[in-house]
Formats: structure tokens, C-alpha cells, sequence
């Protein structure tokens, strides 16, 4: 798998912001069939920073109750994985401001 395959989008929210500020964990949507060793090898080339840990969750689907007991899904499944950075390190789409 491709580098810029590997990590789709970061997840910015208000919690990410603060996991990223005070403790130095980012938070990014990954691919499904990524691994541990493809997301930090991904996330040091791309950003230029080093990566000491990296947790990864399977977000469920998620749905939504529609005409009677009839279920929807609103939100597929996907993969979030946090990045926790080495003291000193950032990357700036999670310290605000722009």
C-alpha cells in the first residue's frame, strides 16, 4: 500500500485538538487494511516527525432509526488510528488557528 494510501484525512474536533496540544497524540483516519508499521512509517515521511506509539480502532457503523423499526446506516464502518508524537514534535493541522 502506498504511503498517501495509508492515512485519509486527519480527524480534527475539539477532543483531538486538546489530545494533540496538551499530550501530543494525533488522531488520523486511516485505511482499513493499514497496519501499525504502515501508519507510522506513513505519518514520519509525510509530516517529518517522529511517531513513539500508534493505536489503532475499528469505528463501528454507525444508524439511524427510520420509519418504524426500519434501520439505516448513516456512517460506514472505518479505522481511526491514534499517533502519539515524540516530546518537541507537532503538526499543525491540530494546533489551530488555520
Amino acid at each position: 500500500m502506498h504511503l498517501y494510501q495509508v492515512i485519509k484525512r486527519p480527524v480534527v474536533t475539539e477532543r483531538t485538538r486538546y489530545m494533540a496540544l496538551e499530550l501530543g497524540h494525533c488522531t488520523f483516519e486511516v485505511a482499513r487494511a493499514a497496519t501499525k508499521a504502515q501508519i507510522k512509517q506513513a505519518v514520519e515521511s509525510i509530516y517529518g516527525v517522529r511517531v513513539t506509539a500508534v493505536n489503532v480502532m475499528n469505528m463501528p457503523a454507525k444508524t439511524a432509526k427510520r420509519w418504524g423499526r426500519r434501520r439505516v446506516m448513516r456512517q460506514p464502518v472505518w479505522k481511526k488510528a491514534i499517533v502519539t508524537l515524540a516530546p518537541g514534535d507537532s503538526i499543525p493541522v491540530f494546533e489551530g488557528g488555520g
